[in-house]
């Protein structure tokens, strides 16, 4: 396998570091799942919160509306397990930056989420944080289209 020019090797490796992981290796043992361009620290940590807080400013939503939303906006290139939705939901009620509420309070039906003054201070925050990651994926994959299909 021959290795990727220099500059696709720097953009991989750019969008490795801004993502918090160390540089990436040229080769790589295909993974038996699929890996999402997204994933790690990064998207748990930042792009995730960046998202479902940029979401819940618009209206209210529950958690499953939140992933749908999510797989929606990205077509399908980030997709959200439940099992990392409602944790990371719990934990930014838990730390104030969001509000829940029950649709029905008398019985646990879906659970509103809205962005609390907190919230849209961590959200203007996490904005400039996160665009020199997302600007590099950007470069990354426009380098790897042009090195595999031409400019």
């Amino acid at each position: 396998m021959a290795e990727p020019s220099k500059p696709l090797g720097d953009a991989v490796a750019e969008a490795t570091e801004a993502a918090g992981g160390a540089k990436a290796p040229v080769r790589r043992k295909r993974a038996a799942k699929t890996q999402d361009v997204f994933g790690g620290e990064m998207r748990r940590r930042d792009l995730l919160p960046l998202l479902i807080l940029h979401l819940i400013r618009a209206e209210p939503s529950y958690g499953n509306q939140l992933i749908d939303a999510i797989e929606t906006l990205t077509q399908g290139v980030i997709s959200v397990n439940p099992n990392t939705m409602y944790p990371l939901l719990r934990d930014l009620e838990s730390r104030g930056m969001i509000e829940g509420s029950w649709e029905h309070p008398d019985k646990r039906t879906r659970r509103f989420y809205a962005i609390t003054e907190p919230g849209e201070r961590a959200y203007q925050e996490l904005l400039p944080e996160i665009e020199p990651f997302l600007d590099s994926v950007i470069r990354s994959v426009t380098m790897i289209k042009a090195e595999v299909y031409g400019s």
